[in-house]
C-alpha cells in the first residue's frame, strides 16, 4: 500500500515534507545525542554493550534507535505519510551527532500490522555477524539478515533475575530464539533445554553457549513447534523447575494459516507449560503484543506476580516493549 501510494505521486493528510522532515532529522539528532550522552558511561561500566537511544519519543517521529557496540540501528514504523526517503535520512541524521560511519549504519522497516505481511521474515544473507557483550554474558548478533537482530536487550534485566534463580534448577527456555536466556540461566543451571522452530535460532544458541564458554551435554538444544514439544515432553516425564516463555505474538504454518496467536492461544499454552513444571517451581512469562489481554483465571498456580514495568530498563522508557509475570507452581 505505501509502495503504490507513493508510485502514483498521492500525498495522504500528514504527509512529511522534505522540509518537515529537515526539522524532524535534527531533533532526533539532538535527542540521541543527549541520550548517548546519558547512558554511555554507564552502560560502559556495567559491560553492556547494547542499549536503546530512541525510543518513538515523539509521535511525529515514528522511528527507533539502538546502538550496538559502535553500531546504529535505525527502524522505522513504517506509514504512508513518509516517503521512501525519510528512514535513510533519519538515520544519517542519528550517526552524524554520534560520529557513526556509513558502514555502521543499518536501516530496518517494521510494520505495525498483521495484514501487512509478514514481520519476521528473512531480509537479507549477508550472514555476518559480531560479538557484543551484555554484563557477564556475550552473544552474536546479526544487524542485516533478520528484522531482529538476535538480542532482545529489553529483557537484559529480566535475565538477572533468571540467572538468580537458575542455580540447581532444571530450566525450560521455551520459544528460546537465539538462547540469550539459555546463556544467563546455563552457568548456575542443572540443566537447560531450548525449544524453538527455527534450526537457524537453534544453531545460533549453540554457538551463543560456545561464546561464553557454557557447551556441555548438559544443555538440549531442540527444534520443535512448542505445542508439540509441550505434548511430548509430559509423555516422556520431563520436569521442569524454571521456565522462562516468550512467545510471538503469532506465527502461520506452513499452509499460511494462523497457527498461533497469542491473544487466542496463551491460555492452553501456559496449561501445557505448568502440565511439566513441578511443585514450587517458577514459571516466567512474557508477552510484546502491544494490545496483549491476559487471560490467567483458572491457571494451577500459587501466585502471579507481574514484574512489570521493573523488568524494562530505563533506556526503553517510551514504550510497554513488553508485559512479564511471574507465576509460583
Amino acid at each position: 500500500m505505501i509502495q503504490k501510494i507513493i508510485k502514483q505521486n498521492i500525498r495522504p493528510r500528514g504527509f512529511v515534507t522534505q522540509e518537515k522532515a529537515k526539522i524532524q532529522a535534527e531533533v532526533l539528532a539532538n535527542s540521541v545525542a543527549k541520550r548517548f550522552r546519558h547512558f554511555c558511561k554507564r552502560f560502559k561500566r556495567q559491560s553492556i554493550d547494547c542499549f536503546r537511544l530512541y525510543d518513538w519519543d515523539s509521535p511525529d517521529i515514528r522511528v527507533v534507535v539502538d546502538w550496538y557496540a559502535g553500531h546504529l540501528v535505525v527502524a522505522e514504523y513504517e506509514r504512508i505519510q513518509t516517503s521512501l526517503e525519510y528512514l535513510p535520512q533519519m538515520a544519517n541524521a542519528a550517526a552524524r551527532a554520534l560520529g557513526v560511519p556509513p558502514e555502521k549504519i543499518h536501516l530496518k522497516r517494521r510494520h505495525t500490522n498483521v495484514a501487512d505481511g509478514p514481520r519476521y521474515e528473512k531480509i537479507d544473507s549477508r550472514g555476518e555477524r559480531f560479538e557484543v557483550r551484555e554484563r557477564n554474558l556475550r552473544f552474536w548478533v546479526n544487524l542485516d539478515d533478520f528484522i531482529d537482530t538476535g538480542l532482545y536487550s529489553d529483557h537484559r534485566d529480566t535475565r538477572v533475575l533468571v540467572a538468580g534463580i537458575a542455580p540447581g534448577k532444571d530450566f525450560l527456555n521455551l520459544f528460546g530464539y537465539t538462547g540469550a536466556f539459555t546463556c544467563a540461566a546455563a552457568a548456575g543451571a542443572k540443566t537447560t533445554v531450548t525449544v524453538d522452530r527455527s534450526s537457524t535460532y537453534i544453531d545460533w544458541a549453540k554457538d551463543n553457549l560456545i561464546l561464553n564458554g557454557l557447551w556441555a551435554p548438559k544443555h538440549k538444544l531442540i527444534q520443535a513447534d512448542a505445542m508439540s514439544y509441550l505434548a511430548q515432553a509430559y509423555r516422556k516425564n520431563e520436569r521442569f523447575d524454571l521456565a522462562f516463555v516468550d512467545p510471538p505474538s503469532f506465527y502461520k504454518d506452513s499452509r499460511e494459516q494462523a497457527a498461533f496467536d497469542i491473544n487466542r492461544d496463551h491460555p492452553q499454552l501456559l496449561r501445557d507449560v505448568l502440565m511439566i513444571m513441578r511443585p514450587g517451581s517458577d514459571l516466567f512469562f512474557s508477552a510484546n503484543h502491544q494490545r496483549f489481554e491476559p487471560q490467567f483465571e483458572g491457571l494451577p498456580v500459587k501466585d502471579i506476580v507481574k514484574l512489570t514495568p521493573k523488568t524494562i530498563p530505563e533506556d526503553y522508557r517510551n514504550k510497554n516493549i513488553h508485559n512479564c509475570w511471574r507465576m509460583k507452581v
